[in-house]
């Protein structure tokens, strides 16, 4: 049953080789404005970057099924269906929880694929090969060097200003799940299933960058046009868009389209 209730709450989930800490512009900007905004770390990871460049070991026994189930909680424990915004891989989750009735509207900022979505461009391979290319890294936290921070994050950015995100911002990969998230095309039973057909989910926008080398903009067209999905692309814009210079206009745009469109609906048992 619909009811009146406009959302008042946003929940952002943020990717891997990142923390919360990768929002903390959005939820300044959004929390001005008069929304709560709640920005939960993936289980085990509350700590701050500088600890779990220390100790990443939260990281090696992650998987998928074990932050969607974290963050369902967490929604379900809120009086009233949030927008949900995610970010790269916290993109997916965010696309999945919607698709399981959950949250009022979703924003997909530059959002790793999910089942039924074959596409793993070069630069994407490029970007977490020194991951990939090794199977006995999975179930381990993979460092992330500045050099890979470059070349994903930060090819929009001039040296000081990459490295000066690098050091704000990017902690080891938590490895398991990228190797979920490569191989879910061939896993009937991956965390990262999406019923495409599903005309009951809320509304979904894709965010894409035309300079994103992680998840180029191609995927996230093609991902929005799978869905039946609102898109916008930033031609000028890489994967790290809730950072670089110009971040504004898209958390904007995102909770501009997120208010017009959410569905306004009465919480979802817990």
């Amino acid at each position: 049953m619909t009811t009146n209730l406009t959302p008042d709450t946003i929940v952002l989930i943020h990717g891997l080789w990142m923390t919360p800490r990768s929002w903390e512009k959005w939820v300044e900007r959004y929390e001005a404005r008069g929304y709560q905004v709640i920005a939960p770390a993936w289980p085990g990871l509350e700590g701050e970057v500088e600890a779990l460049r220390n100790d990443p070991s939260p990281l090696a026994n992650l998987s998928a099924e074990k932050i969607l189930a974290h963050y369902e909680k967490i929604i379900r424990e809120l009086d009233s269906p949030p927008i949900i915004m995610g970010h790269s891989f916290g993109g997916a989750f965010a696309q999945i929880l919607i698709d399981r009735g959950l949250g009022a509207a979703g924003v997909i900022v530059d959002g790793a694929s999910v089942r039924g979505i074959p596409d793993l461009p070069l630069s994407t391979l490029k970007s977490s090969a020194h991951v990939l290319s090794n199977p006995l890294n999975r179930g381990k936290a993979v460092p992330f060097s500045y050099k890979h921070f470059k070349y994903a994050f930060g090819n929009t950015l001039d040296d000081d200003a990459a490295m000066a995100a690098y050091d704000r911002y990017a902690i080891p990969a938590a490895a398991h799940v990228l190797f979920e998230g490569a191989m879910a095309n061939l896993n009937p039973k991956t965390a990262f299933k999406f019923d495409w057909s599903n005309t009951e989910r809320a509304p979904l926008l894709f965010i894409g960058g035309g300079q994103d080398h992680v998840i180029p903009a191609k995927v996230s067209r093609k991902m929005a046009k799978k869905a039946g999905a609102d898109y916008q692309e930033y031609p000028s814009r890489s994967h790290f868009t809730a950072g670089e210079p110009g971040w504004e206009e898209v958390a904007d745009y995102a909770l501009t389209w997120a208010t017009e469109h959410a569905e306004k609906k009465e919480a979802v048992p817990a």
